[in-house]
């Protein structure tokens, strides 16, 4: 268990959310945020995060959509741990932690709804002195692969999966996520700024569907003057839906059974 020194005390989505972190090694950024505004969940769905890290994304999920079932897996025992404190500090009742390495170790599906942060730094960059910090930054060759092959043992039919990715590895993921029997694969872009090339972007697609893919127009997040836009803010800030996105999806059909295919 981390020393209380080790913490910061933070919060998420305006003060909404109590959220600790570790103040070394890897600190939460905009994409479980984003990531969270984007999943179609409803309650009472199933929800399932893939390297959770310490529950942001969780966190504010269920902030969005109160509710939910699901779990989080996370490789890092300390992360995990304190990723269960951080849901019980929220009242998460419904939420745990699972500490495995994934896809060797899988949660109990089926799920309605998977996310996930996949970590991409270069396989062949110098490993960092902290292992939860390497492991949330530097990717493995196949982790993308493994990952959204993992996830789709996770889905129900239809299900959907959300991923946080950089834009270099847009082209691999549609393509993983083709192979894999994904189908209706949404890309939303996230603009520094107006006029300036993305960076970061999510994409969304449901398992077992044969719809065409989707270009959204996506969110600008910062104004000239650096602040974030009025969009940024209301989905950063008051845990909003990312405009655009829900309303693009159809409704999941009602679940059936417990079938992963």
């Amino acid at each position: 268990m981390a020393h209380p020194s080790d913490l910061s005390h933070d919060t998420l989505l305006g003060g909404r959310i109590a959220y600790s972190q570790f103040r070394i090694g890897y600190r939460t950024g905009l994409e479980p945020v984003l990531m969270a505004a984007a999943v179609p969940a409803r309650a009472p769905q199933r929800v399932a995060e893939i390297g959770c890290g310490a529950g942001a994304g969780l966190l504010c999920l269920s902030q969005r959509i109160a509710g939910l079932t699901g779990t989080g897996v996370e490789q890092n025992a300390e992360t995990a741990t304190l990723a269960r404190q951080n849901l019980s500090a929220n009242a998460r009742d419904g939420l745990t932690i699972l500490n495995a390495r994934f896809p060797e170790t899988l949660p109990d599906g089926p799920f309605d709804h998977c996310f996930a942060n996949p970590p991409w730094h270069d396989p062949d960059g110098t490993a960092s002195v902290i292992e939860r910090r390497d492991l949330a930054r530097r990717a493995q060759p196949d982790t993308l692969k493994l990952w959204i092959r993992g996830s789709a043992r996770l889905l129900r039919h239809k299900g959907s999966l959300t991923l946080a990715l950089p834009v270099s590895l847009m082209a691999a993921a549609i393509t993983q996520l083709t192979e894999s029997g994904f189908g209706g694969v949404t890309t939303y872009p996230f603009w520094p700024k107006a006029g300036r090339e993305a960076r970061i972007l999510l994409l969304q697609a449901r398992y077992g569907v044969r719809s065409p893919a989707r270009l959204l127009p996506g969110m600008i997040l910062h104004e000239e003057d650096g602040s974030f836009t009025a969009q940024a803010r209301a989905v950063l800030e008051e845990g909003a839906a990312l405009p655009g996105l829900q309303e693009a999806r159809a409704p999941l059909e009602p679940r059936r059974g417990r079938s992963l295919t």
